[in-house]
């Protein structure tokens, strides 16, 4: 099952993807049919309700009212879930290869991949809160001029724990997503020799993507091995697939939840599939341009990104 956030009529609803064209309102659903509707109050709502309100969002959807569909044209996507914490990893060894030796052109100093990124995950915090979703514009940030995209996978939290074992460790993910966390490269390489971040190189409003769906963790096996591709203005700037992923995402979660506990609807991402950004093809974002980001099953994140004029 597919599950989005859109607004429509000036209203915020949990949806559920009937097809390419339309979806259903999980409330409006419940309530046409009698049923109590709490769990779609929202996303987290309804991680939190448990497989009871996965079954019941599912049982909708297989006989969906027709007073709670809705076309997927009327309404405006905005992210599937506001995480509650978000962390982004970087396990795909291609991505890393490619980046530094991008950056080494650009810098005249030599990267080599150090041999902790191989012993276990790497991962930071960013910014929960400047998340948009699919079809929002992407402003850009007034102190960068070389942006670019990151095609990733990520998941959705849907179960709480601590020091988790990696054979348990998939039981605790609700579903999976595509992120984009669109950085200013030319900041995050000035600020990565401090040894600390990055920070505004991926930090700015509208910077960070998430969509158009969750696909819930039932509908593939773990570890996930799904396709994913770039494209910027219909042109394939690359891609590769989730099964590269050098750390799988149950050895992510057996990692961050050493001795520190992990909530429902936390959003942790994979980090760049190779050849998933710009940076390494030696390419990057013009002001205007459309980029899809696609990850079979889930679908096609699209955004623009658009240079406001400074006062």
């Amino acid at each position: 099952m597919r599950l989005g956030t859109v607004e429509f009529e000036d209203r915020a609803r949990l949806v559920a993807a009937l097809d390419d064209d339309s979806l259903l309102d999980l409330a409006g659903a419940a309530g046409l049919t009698g049923r109590d509707g709490a769990a779609f109050a929202d996303m987290l709502a309804l991680i939190e309700a448990g497989e009871a309100g996965l079954d019941l969002a599912r049982n909708l959807a297989e006989n969906p009212p027709e007073g709670a569909v809705i076309a997927t044209g009327d309404v405006a996507f905005l992210p599937p879930i506001v995480p509650v914490q978000y962390r982004d990893c970087l396990v795909f060894e291609e991505h890393l290869k490619n980046s530094f030796a991008a950056a080494s052109r650009m810098t005249g100093r030599a990267f080599d991949i150090p041999p902790v990124w191989y012993r276990q995950p790497i991962y930071y915090k960013g910014n929960r809160l400047s998340f948009v979703g699919h079809g929002a514009d992407v402003i850009w940030p007034s102190y960068a001029q070389f942006l670019d995209i990151e095609l990733e996978l990520a998941i959705v939290i849907g179960k709480r724990g601590k020091d988790i074992a990696p054979e348990d460790a998939p039981g605790h993910i609700f579903g999976y997503t595509i992120l984009n966390d669109v950085s200013a490269r030319d900041a995050q390489m000035l600020e990565m020799p401090g040894q600390l971040g990055p920070a505004k190189g991926k930090d700015f409003d509208t910077g960070n993507i998430l969509g158009p769906y969750i696909l819930t963790a039932d509908e593939v096996a773990h570890p996930v091995a799904l396709r994913m591709e770039a494209r910027v203005n219909g042109e394939r700037w690359g891609g590769g697939n989730s099964r590269d992923m050098h750390h799988d995402f149950a050895a992510i979660l057996a990692h961050i939840s050493a001795s520190e506990t992990i909530y429902p609807g936390e959003v942790i991402g994979s980090g760049t599939v190779g050849t998933g950004c710009g940076l390494e093809i030696g390419k990057q974002l013009q002001p205007g341009d459309r980029f899809e980001l696609e990850i079979e099953r889930i679908g096609i994140l699209a955004n623009r990104i658009i240079k406001e004029r400074q006062p």
